[in-house]
């Protein structure tokens, strides 16, 4: 319906407010026409008096009649002199019922007289007092009906409010057209931007454009038009992923076929007896059933999301151990030294080869940060533990992380901390952290390094209702 629309409720409410307005000028307004025509009176009245005082007060009897007539009075009273007299009479056809006092009236009075009379229909004789026009005494008094000063009062109120009227209909016209030429037109082309948009939101033509001359609308336009680059722009991430997803899925499914039979191989190595691969065999073992493990995540990521963590006690030394050997070797001859604050009896409560995902991925951007920035460095890893969780420390003495990278530090695709890096190692381990019900958060960076924290709880949820486990 019209009224349930913007332009049909403002239409109405300018129509009722131009009335109001009109309604509170039209009370003083008739209240100062019954004040006019109560002087216009005394005024005849005062005419008619001096015709009789030019004659030295012999007149006849129909010519009284006539001045007091057309002065719409039935009698007539001077004071001059300090006397009261009576200068033109007539029958009166019944008392008089008020006496209305216009020297001294005030415009509250006034109001409440004018009211008072319009409202009621009750012919009646009134006595009218004021003052003289041009000194011609102290003051004329005259009696007169009621009927001529209402039926006058109506026939102004009619006009007042028929001319009220056409100015309200004109008034709200016009400020409904300006309003609907102003704000409901920009309204509806923004819902339309909205509902074309959401119809198709990958189709970047469909974005606003913010075109409104109104500072209010222009601000909604402009944010509307951010929003939709936003929500455009994660509608195409998340279309890449899905299908790097797919295409990681299909190349893991055969990567791990590949590792497996590497991973034969590897195995019959122990059996070496040559010192040097009997100590490289079991790493090279472990790396490729991590690999294998790896894939077999993958493919199972690809299906749903990242597979829950097998909690079990784990000994922190060993897994930090086997991460800075890889990454020792990975940093061949770069000037990068590698140390270890970790309490060799530390043992937390992890998942170790998630955990292991985590610190490579930690350290190795680590090192390829000091490596990219060519100068000698060091990087650290530090544990301890309170009452309430471990906290492991990845500290480095590299360039610090770039603006943009901290502001979408564990977003994938985003977040890459280096030219040509995808930012997929931080939103991984961000991932693995809080599957153990911790925290990864980015503790320090500037020109003289940067430092992470991991933070693992040692409490469990326990889905039963019990008492989580003592550590």
């Amino acid at each position: 319906m019209f009224l349930n629309s913007l332009s049909g409720r403002f239409l109405m409410l300018t129509i009722l407010f131009v009335m109001l307005a009109e309604v509170l000028i039209f009370v003083p307004s008739v209240a100062r026409f019954r004040e006019d025509y109560l002087l216009s009176r005394l005024e005849r009245a005062q005419i008619a008096s001096l015709a009789l005082l030019a004659t030295d007060q012999m007149i006849e009897p129909d010519l009284e009649a006539e001045l007091l007539e057309n002065a719409g009075v039935y009698n007539v009273a001077l004071r001059r002199d300090q006397a009261r007299e009576l200068v033109l009479s007539s029958p009166i056809p019944e008392p008089v019922h008020q006496s209305f006092d216009l020297r001294n009236a005030g415009p509250a009075d006034l109001i409440a007289d004018a009211l008072r009379q319009f409202f009621d229909p009750v012919p009646r004789v009134i006595r009218v007092i004021g003052e003289p026009v041009r000194d011609a005494g102290l003051l004329i008094e005259v009696t007169m009906g009621t009927e001529g000063l209402r039926a006058a009062m109506i026939d102004y109120g009619v006009r007042i409010l028929l001319l009220s009227a056409v100015i309200s209909v004109l008034t709200a016209l016009l400020l409904f057209l300006a309003v609907r030429r102003l704000l409901v037109t920009p309204i509806k082309r923004v819902v339309r931007a909205m509902q074309l948009y959401a119809a198709a939101p990958e189709d970047t033509r469909r974005i606003i454009s913010p075109t409104a001359r109104v500072r209010e609308l222009n601000e909604a336009e402009t944010a509307l038009q951010k929003m939709q680059n936003d929500l455009t722009g994660a509608l195409r991430q998340k279309e890449r992923l899905a299908q790097l997803g797919s295409a990681v899925a299909k190349i893991s499914h055969d990567l791990r076929n590949i590792l497996t039979t590497a991973q034969l191989f590897a195995d019959r190595m122990e059996a070496s007896e040559d010192p040097a691969v009997k100590r490289a065999a079991p790493k090279i073992v472990g790396a490729i059933s991590r690999a294998v493990h790896l894939c077999e995540s993958t493919l199972a990521f690809g299906r749903a999301q990242e597979p829950p963590p097998r909690l079990e006690r784990v000994r922190l030394a060993a897994i930090v151990n086997d991460v800075v050997d890889a990454e020792r070797l990975a940093a061949g001859d770069c000037d990068i030294s590698f140390s270890e604050d970790v309490p060799a009896g530390l043992t937390l409560r992890a998942d170790p080869e998630q955990l292991h995902r985590v610190l490579t991925n930690l350290i190795r951007n680590a090192r390829q940060a000091i490596a990219a920035a060519a100068t000698p460095g060091e990087i650290g890893i530090r544990a301890d533990e309170d009452e309430a969780a471990w906290m492991i420390h990845v500290t480095d003495t590299g360039p610090g992380l770039p603006p943009k990278a901290r502001e979408h530090l564990f977003q994938p695709f985003q977040g890459g901390t280096r030219k040509g890096g995808t930012g997929l190692g931080l939103a991984i381990s961000v991932e693995l952290v809080r599957g153990h019900g911790g925290t990864l958060t980015l503790r320090r960076t500037d020109e003289t390094g940067t430092d992470f924290e991991i933070r693992l709880p040692k409490s469990e949820t326990v889905l039963s209702g019990q008492e989580p486990d003592a550590p």
